[in-house]
């Protein structure tokens, strides 16, 4: 198995903690939604994450893929314009379009000066095949020298602000996964950020943790909040199950999660969870927490199981 591809229709055949078979396909609709912050926009608290579309290796899979996402009702829809070599983003552009003023479309962007971020997002709406997109957002923060650059003259924030201004995309913000430190320049650099995304999920606590160290900041400040990595990339299915862990992101106070689904039944399952969710207790956040820090690769923990985070350990 590769470390980034959920196995088989119901992902929950991985759990080590208890077994969870799909015996029917989801039922369309209702599945529960959030505030998307101050946006005034309502999302499924799931949504398809472009990045695994590249698992599908064929644009017509892909499109069908899609498709059956929209038939279950999700109208939160990840991408970046460097997903699947660009594929991702012309996947949603071939399926979306009709249903354009129904769905929430995120894209990201890599490029940290002006001129280059301009490029990007036109190339992505000419992909996606519309004029604007819902959400655009500065992609893989990781170090002081991404937002150094970012907010230097000529850099990227200058490419975002007129964005928006011009009605080119609706909402503004940033991801990354690497340090929360990384995410916490971002917010002190600048307060009118309308979203930010970031790994949640119950063994980051116990390391470079996102959910102590940032999530309470994005809460105060009312932004729309988005986990990223809530199975770990299929490390944590080793001693929790899907449902688990999906569960457990849904029970902090995010907006919504963007999830890697590759096949209709991870699609089937993820809204089934979804629309059975009930929050978890302290006690049963915390329970879950010690479970996870086992699931590297050995039982190791750290970045041995968080691979993604910026390592320190020597």
């Amino acid at each position: 198995m590769k470390r980034r591809t959920f196995i088989g229709a119901a992902f929950a055949s991985l759990s080590l903690t208890g077994l969870y078979a799909a015996v029917s396909k989801a039922k369309p609709g209702s599945i529960p939604k959030r505030e998307f912050g101050k946006t005034g926009v309502s999302l499924t608290v799931v949504g398809q994450g472009g990045a695994r579309l590249a698992l599908l290796r064929d644009k017509e899979r892909a499109r069908a893929h899609v498709q059956h996402a929209l038939d279950l009702g999700l109208n939160y829809f990840d991408c970046a314009h460097s997903y699947w070599d660009g594929h991702s983003e012309e996947v949603y552009g071939d399926v979306l379009p009709p249903v354009r003023k129904d769905v929430f479309i995120t894209t990201k962007c890599l490029k940290r000066t002006r001129r280059e971020a301009e490029e990007e997002l036109a190339a992505s709406l000419k992909s996606l095949k519309t004029d604007y997109v819902d959400l655009w957002q500065m992609h893989s923060i990781q170090t002081q020298e991404d937002i150094d650059a970012i907010f230097a003259p000529g850099g990227a924030m200058e490419a975002f602000e007129a964005a928006k201004k011009s009605g080119k995309c609706r909402f503004i913000g940033f991801t990354g996964h690497f340090d929360p430190q990384a995410h916490n320049g971002m917010l002190k650099a600048y307060d009118k950020w309308d979203s930010i995304l970031m790994p949640l999920h119950p063994a980051d606590p116990a390391y470079l943790s996102f959910e102590k160290n940032t999530l309470p900041t994005a809460v105060s400040r009312g932004m729309g909040i988005q986990a990223m990595k809530v199975f770990g990339n299929a490390f944590l299915l080793r001693v929790l199950n899907p449902e688990e862990c999906l569960r457990y992101a849904l029970s902090l106070p995010i907006s919504c999660a963007a999830v890697g689904c590759s096949t209709s039944g991870q699609l089937d399952d993820v809204v089934r969870f979804a629309q059975r969710f009930v929050p978890y207790t302290g006690e049963e956040m915390e329970a879950l927490r010690k479970l996870a820090v086992t699931a590297g690769p050995g039982g190791l923990k750290g970045s041995a199981l968080e691979y993604w985070k910026k390592k320190t350990e020597t």
